[in-house]
């Protein structure tokens, strides 16, 4: 510990006195000045430090220095003198001199202080973590982003060796070589991967005196770079698709310009991305306004709107819609369809859906129901007959299933893949009959349509064409069917050309057609040329035996249709049903089951027998009476008993539909034609008539 004596309190001994407190092993003994009031006097009083103003006592206590500075020369000697222990005594110019080079010490030390403080936060704030050691291995360096990916603290590693602090970290091995070691991989112990570079620290000659170590955490850094690459692998996958599509896409950015467009788009408006990548979003579209430009605008998108675009003026329909990204317009997106393909394919639609109106054939064998001898006869002559080319003449009352006969035929032939096309003589007028089974040429008759039209028998071509009701045909288009049946060839109306066709015909009637040769009626030729293969469809009265198949497979049909689940009939139903003789065949028994299921209750599961009798209130046409009429003590013949009960149906509904022909007719399922002749046939001609 060093004395010093102060003599002198003014500014010079005042600074003295600051700086010497602050100092470590040194004490000040006293302050002597004249004047007892003098700063320097003042201070140290307050700091319990001897003063006076006679510097004799204190000199007395052998101070190691004493510092004069009152600036007078003459106390200087007189202290010299008056010093008899060997202290030294410093000048007011060297203790002032003293105080400069302290002062000066102190500002550098200060700027030390805070650059070191400076550098301290420069390396505790970086994101890399930095390890230095000195020459001698120990750690003299190690920052905050260090104890944050090595998990040691600072305390436990400051001062250690390295290779016993925080092994691998190569930095001996580095002081040693006095290598650099750039970009290196590590795996640490907490499992974390870090890249790091390995520098010598070298002093002014080269020599090695430490090294340090900078590193960062790489694990986010690897999954940042997999997340780049998922999204470059679907960018590019997004990229493909819509390079693959086959709708052409446009999308322009906030600004209205091209950003992207597809293979499509080039196909259908012409345009390549230079001709549209940076453009405004008007540059393809010849006529029409910018829907991209309108979406843009109201951020809604817009569909359906038709334009041209391209050099070619394409007519195309747009849909375009905005593209927000988290609440964010970031441009709009349009998708362009070619109207010519989109009319092209409506008009294939529509000529699709006029084949399949008419050439359909929808039953098979499996869809006639029938176990009866009668029945197996007639289903085996068909099955034959489907797999030859033979005309086909399919004979049998209305209502006993001759078109489905026709429809199985077909799908059971060679035939099936190709056209089948429904005709029914009987419910158009001659002329129209003709140009609809022959065609017409172009100008054959006022109406005609421009270019002529092809008939049915060419549009059969290659398939089947079923007349239905062949009875009724005219006598002039009864020789014009016997020329495609014997030459197998057509000439339009108002035609001279031959067109040769390949169809096979299936005829059906219920007329009795021997009956019509005799009375001229019907052209014994053509009978010849029909009846190649003729098939005899029995009635229902002659299979009775078939009627609860037949209703059941009808009761099935109905509950799809109206929405019931009807399963089955009763004993007491089935027994009225099998003991009507149904005039009009398995279409009247049709009607009966349908009209019974309508008014049957919702839960009901069994048609009862009530069920098939009229209902209360309705009409008492509405249902024909299942009960056969009473025989005479002689018992008739069936066919008059069948001839007396179709008579007696025929006029009651004639007389429900106040003689209107033509609902009569559709009422009973059967032709207008035929209706003509079973009124002629049964002698009804009034409400009133009760002619037998």
């Amino acid at each position: 510990m060093k004395r010093f004596l102060i003599v002198g309190g003014g500014k010079g001994g005042t600074a003295l006195l600051h700086t010497l407190l602050q100092m470590n092993r040194v004490q000040v003994v006293g302050v002597v000045d004249i004047d007892l009031t003098a700063p320097a006097v003042r201070e140290a009083e307050r700091r319990g430090i001897p003063t006076g103003s006679d510097v004799t006592p204190f000199i007395e206590r052998s101070p190691d220095v004493i510092l004069e500075v009152t600036g007078d020369t003459t106390v200087f000697d007189t202290l010299c003198r008056m010093n008899r222990s060997g202290a030294l005594v410093v000048s007011g110019e060297v203790a002032n001199l003293i105080m400069q080079l302290i002062d000066e010490k102190e500002k550098w030390f200060e700027a030390w202080r805070l650059r070191q403080l400076e550098l301290d936060a420069i390396l505790n704030s970086t994101h890399d973590g930095m390890i230095a050691v000195n020459r001698d291995s120990k750690i003299t360096l190690y920052n905050r982003a260090a104890q944050r990916l090595i998990g040691l603290q600072p305390e436990e590693v400051m001062g250690a060796k390295i290779g016993d602090a925080i092994p691998n970290t190569r930095l001996d091995r580095v002081l040693v070589t006095g290598q650099a070691e750039l970009n290196r991989p590590l795996a640490l112990a907490n499992g974390k991967e870090i890249i790091t570079n390995r520098e010598p620290v070298t002093d002014q000659q080269g020599q090695v005196i430490g090294a340090v170590a900078v590193f960062r955490d790489i694990t986010e850094v690897m999954s940042l770079t997999q997340q780049v690459t998922d999204l470059k692998g679907m960018k590019s996958q997004l990229q493909a698709i819509i390079d693959s599509s086959d709708d052409a896409i446009s999308v322009v950015d906030t600004e209205g310009l091209g950003i992207l467009i597809n293979p499509a788009y080039t196909r259908l408006t012409g345009l390549r991305p230079a001709d549209v990548i940076g453009k405004p979003a008007d540059t393809d579209i010849s006529e029409g306004e910018s829907m991209h430009m309108e979406v843009l605008k109201t951020r809604r998108p817009v569909r359906g709107v038709p334009m041209k675009v391209g050099p070619g003026r394409k007519d195309v329909i747009v849909n375009v819609a905005p593209i927000i990204v988290e609440g964010e317009l970031k441009g709009s997106v349009g998708i362009i369809h070619d109207m010519s393909e989109i009319k092209r394919l409506n008009r294939e639609l529509e000529q699709a859906r006029r084949i399949i109106r008419t050439l359909e054939a929808k039953y098979t064998f499996e869809d006639i129901i029938g176990e009866s001898r009668e029945m197996r006869v007639a289903l085996d002559e068909a099955r034959q007959g489907a797999r030859t080319r033979a005309t086909v003449l399919l004979r049998g009352e209305s209502g006993t299933g001759k078109e489905l006969f026709a429809h199985a035929i077909h799908n059971d032939s060679s035939r099936k893949y190709n056209q089948f096309i429904r005709v029914n003589c009987a419910s158009l007028s001659e002329s129209l009959l003709e140009s609809e089974l022959f065609g017409y040429e172009e100008g054959a008759f006022t109406g005609a349509r421009r270019g002529g039209k092809k008939g049915l028998f060419e549009e059969a071509s290659g398939g089947t064409i079923f007349l239905d009701e062949i009875g009724e045909l005219s006598p002039s288009t009864q020789a014009k069917l016997l020329r495609v049946l014997q030459e197998k060839e057509v000439v339009r109306v108002g035609g001279t050309k031959a067109i040769p066709v390949d169809v096979r015909v299936i005829a059906a009637t219920h007329v009795d057609l021997e009956k019509a040769i005799r009375e001229k009626g019907f052209r014994e030729d053509l009978y010849y040329r029909l009846n190649v293969l003729p098939i005899h469809i029995p009635p229902l009265r002659s299979r009775i035996g078939d009627i609860e198949a037949l209703s059941l497979h009808l009761i099935k049909k109905f509950n799809q249709e109206y929405g019931r689940n009807v399963s089955e009939l009763s004993t007491e139903a089935l027994a009225v049903l099998e003991s009507f003789p149904w005039p009009g065949n398995v279409r009247e028994l049709e009607n009966v089951l349908g009209r019974a299921m309508i008014h049957m209750s919702f839960n009901e599961r069994v048609i009862q027998k009530k069920h098939l009798l009229p209902m209360e209130g309705a009409r008492e046409s509405s249902l024909p009476s299942l009960n056969p009429s009473p025989t005479d003590e002689e018992p008739e013949s069936l066919h008059k008993v069948v001839s007396r009960t179709e008579r007696e149906y025929i006029r009651r509904v004639f007389e429900a539909c106040d003689g209107n022909k033509t609902e009569t007719a559709r009422r009973l399922g059967i032709s207008v034609r035929n209706l003509y002749y079973k009124l002629e046939k049964y002698r009804i001609q009034s409400r009133d008539s009760d002619v037998s």
